[in-house]
C-alpha cells in the first residue's frame, strides 16, 4: 500500500506541476520604485529626438 500510495503522491505531485506550467498568471509583472521613478521622468520630460535622420524626400 506505502508503495502505491507513494507513486500515485509523485505523479499527482508532477502533474500538478506541469498543469501550473501550462495556466500562466495574470499578474502584473512587478516594477521596482526606481523603474517607476525613471520611467515618470522619461514621460515627463519632452523627447527632442523624434525628427528622422533623412528627409522624406531623399527616401525616394
Amino acid at each position: 500500500m506505502n508503495r502505491k500510495k507513494k507513486i500515485n503522491q509523485i505523479l499527482k505531485a508532477k502533474h500538478k506541476k506541469k498543469n501550473a506550467k501550462l495556466h500562466k498568471t495574470n499578474k502584473p509583472r512587478y516594477v521596482s520604485k526606481a523603474e517607476r521613478a525613471s520611467l515618470d521622468t522619461q514621460a515627463t520630460e519632452p523627447c527632442e529626438n523624434n525628427t528622422p535622420d533623412q528627409p522624406l524626400d531623399s527616401l525616394e
